[in-house]
């Protein structure tokens, strides 16, 4: 069964997303806007112009889950890019729940975590 479980990629799209597009449309902008594989398990996340909507694409074994949500009021938190020409820009799990539950990430202090060391494939 899927789940928003921790462990996976995760990439929100920079621009602003036409919601009328389903699977196709936008796995579609996966491989041609984003460059990635819309295949991969990553998550790819987008969002319209006022930011009042969301959608979630994922692949998993055997099809795509898209997830939707709709704002009644507010807006999602858009996370700018380190670099302004970048397509996408990697989120964690952690700030994915924070922009959905529509908590402020520039407010949001860090405590001290333990972290395993990243090990480099050779």
């Amino acid at each position: 069964m899927f789940g928003l479980t921790g462990g996976v990629s995760i990439y929100l799209c920079t621009r602003s997303t036409d919601m009328r597009k389903a699977y196709n449309g936008l796995s579609g902008d996966v491989r041609d806007y984003l460059k990635q594989d819309p295949l991969s398990g990553s998550m790819f996340v987008f969002m319209n112009r006022t930011r009042n909507r969301m959608k979630i694409l994922v692949w998993e074994r055997h099809g795509f889950w898209l997830l939707c949500k709709r704002l009644e009021a507010g807006r999602f938190q858009m996370v700018l890019p380190q670099n302004s020409s970048d397509a996408s820009t990697v989120l964690t799990y952690e700030q994915l729940l924070l922009i959905i539950e529509g908590i402020d990430l520039r407010s949001v202090r860090h405590r001290k975590r333990f972290m395993l060391p990243v090990k480099c494939a050779v």
